[in-house]
């Protein structure tokens, strides 16, 4: 028997005892198109683009059988709508910062960042190491998703202020627009808290509806040009020490995909991930920059006000857990963990960048 007989004759004997499935072969990389709704608008580049880094990743390890496109807030659906879409299906992704949607449960808040919480590399552990997403996940099931950490912004500015914020009093009546359980704890020190999605920012801001914003750091706000209406440039963002934006998934679609089509998702938001983080504390600085450049200037909140704001985060948190069982789990574990990390970093994070700071600046480097 001819060599090539002798082969066609060995696989289609293969295949009919079951030992070599050639259509199953082709059914393991099945051709599957998805949407991707961000939450995010282009005109923020590293916040869109992270969606689009995770389908370039995912297409590239799947030879281009697994294609997700990406589409900007409110080319399908709007910011606040985002989890709704993906719940129901009408779209099999987003990319979105989950404190958007506190106001369907505060543990929401927790999954982003609530004031005085972890900053990004702690956050980031206790996602992937202390049991972060896996309780993520767990909670998210009642809402028909599963998520995947994707990407941090690093600890954010506390925002543009038309008015200097010398004391507590000068929150009183502020018009702020804040993002998830930020905006509820500020209330209680007499902040009137707005939630508006990125893109309506400038106009409120610029029309006077607004007395103040935060939305991220110099590398957005630039963007955002608040500078040219509110020139008092506050920080630390201490409601925001580390915010964690996640990939959210509808759990059917997920759930259908082949198990290294999943991986593929996970390997594509784990490079996202980071690549979104680094991304950041590379464009920062040179941000900053620039901004005090055109006019911004930089204020520190005092700490009696940080002081007040930490007490009256911690009070609330309190009542939440004696009230919302949800809530209650997932703040143990974050505080456990949270208070764990930092007494870890301040015995060698905290001493080397004291340390180096003061010598940069004393040197003028």
């Amino acid at each position: 028997m001819k060599r090539r007989e002798f082969f066609k004759s060995t696989v289609a004997g293969a295949v009919a005892a079951g030992g070599l499935a050639a259509p199953a072969i082709a059914q393991s990389m099945p051709e599957i198109k998805w949407r991707l709704s961000s939450a995010f608008p282009k005109s923020l580049d590293i916040l869109y683009s992270t969606g689009e880094t995770l389908a370039r990743h995912v297409a590239e390890s799947t030879d281009g059988k697994f294609q997700i496109q990406s589409f900007a807030a409110g080319e399908i659906v709007g910011t606040m709508q985002a989890l709704d879409a993906i719940s129901t299906g009408t779209v099999e992704m987003t990319h979105t910062s989950s404190y958007y949607y506190n106001g369907k449960s505060p543990v929401f808040a927790l999954m982003t960042s609530v004031p005085f919480g972890m900053n990004a590399r702690q956050q980031n552990a206790w996602m992937s190491q202390g049991g972060g997403i896996d309780m993520c996940n767990a909670f998210l099931k009642k809402y028909n998703v599963c998520a995947l950490p994707g990407g941090h912004t690093g600890t954010q500015m506390g925002g543009w202020f038309r008015k200097e914020i010398n004391s507590i009093e000068d929150f009183r009546g502020l018009k702020f627009r804040v993002a998830g359980m930020a905006g509820q704890i500020l209330a209680t020190l007499g902040v009137v808290p707005q939630q508006i999605p990125p893109a309506d920012i400038y106009p409120a801001l610029e029309r006077g509806s607004i007395d103040a914003v935060e939305f991220s750091g110099p590398y957005d706000d630039e963007k955002l040009g608040f500078v040219k209406v509110a020139p008092y440039y506050y920080f630390p963002g201490f409601w925001e020490g580390g915010p964690t934006t996640h990939f959210m998934f509808n759990l059917d679609k997920w759930n259908e995909l082949p198990k290294h089509y999943q991986a593929a998702l996970r390997d594509a938001a784990a490079f996202a991930n980071a690549d979104m983080t680094a991304k950041y504390d590379t464009r920062n600085p040179a941000a900053l920059r620039r901004l005090v450049g055109a006019g911004a200037q930089p204020r520190a909140f005092k700490t009696e006000i940080m002081e007040a704001a930490f007490i009256a985060a911690n009070a609330y948190y309190d009542d939440l857990a004696s009230k919302d069982s949800d809530f209650k789990a997932m703040w143990t574990s974050y505080k456990a963990f949270r208070d764990e990390e930092y007494f870890w970093f301040q015995v060698a994070e905290y001493s080397y960048d004291s340390f180096m700071i003061r010598m940069l600046r004393n040197r003028g480097g």
